[in-house]
């Protein structure tokens, strides 16, 4: 069994403004994928970023990286020099691997 929780409400941000926004996880296997996708108001869902629960080092795609902590079960996602287009629905996700 695995759980994603999401607790974080709208948030406003300014252009060129620092973003984070939180998940937490729980599951019992030890090897999963973690993801952030991105919902724009067009509707379809835009994956941004994917970490590998067996990688020490924190992903990063561009502006956008996140802070995996495995023992603390939280993977936030922080969006550097926010921009217009980066106003969507954000949802984490988690994948046990096969």
């Amino acid at each position: 069994a695995q759980t994603v929780t999401q607790a974080q409400p709208e948030m406003s941000v300014q252009e060129a403004e620092t973003a984070t926004l939180d998940c937490t996880f729980d599951t019992s296997d030890s090897n999963y994928y973690l993801f952030w996708y991105k919902q724009p108001p067009s509707g379809e869902m835009v994956l941004i970023i994917r970490q590998e629960a067996f990688k020490q080092e924190n992903a990063t795609n561009n502006r956008f990286s996140v802070n995996f902590q495995k023992a603390g079960k939280s993977f936030s996602l922080r969006i550097s020099d926010s921009r217009l287009e980066d106003a969507a629905m954000y949802f984490c996700a988690l994948r046990e691997a096969q």
